[in-house]
């Protein structure tokens, strides 16, 4: 191989590129991580979460929140009264065994939406 001060300048103009490059993705997914773990804040005091097949839902129902100003993805939502039906079946018209009343828990949820005073959340974690 024969290298000419032209070609070092461009391996290592290559070789920046790609690390910078590297840096910047590292640097994403650390800042992803910091969102879903510095999370907003709300506050229910009451909410329901079906659990189906042993599993949490995704999605929760709540009544008397307190919202952040701004909307963000991935929301820390603390919760007075949690009620939790375990379903015998995956179908909603299904018969409940038993519902587990759970107080002063809270859930990570990706989102919401609004109507009136009930607020549906959806892409909750499972515990």
């Amino acid at each position: 191989m024969n290298f000419t001060p032209k070609g070092l300048l461009g391996a290592l103009a290559a070789v920046s590129i790609g690390a910078a490059a590297l840096l910047a993705t590292g640097a994403g997914t650390a800042g992803a991580a910091g969102a879903a773990g510095g999370a907003h804040r709300a506050h229910c005091a009451r909410a329901e979460r079906p659990v189906w097949s042993g599993d949490p839902s995704r999605n929760m129902t709540s009544h008397g929140c307190t919202l952040p100003s701004r909307e963000r993805p991935w929301y820390r939502v603390a919760i007075d009264d949690l009620a939790q039906p375990h379903h015998t079946t995956d179908y909603a018209n299904g018969p409940v065994d038993h519902t587990e009343k759970l107080h002063d828990e809270t859930v990570r949820c990706m989102g919401y939406t609004k109507d009136g005073d009930t607020v549906n959340w959806f892409g909750c974690i499972p515990d």
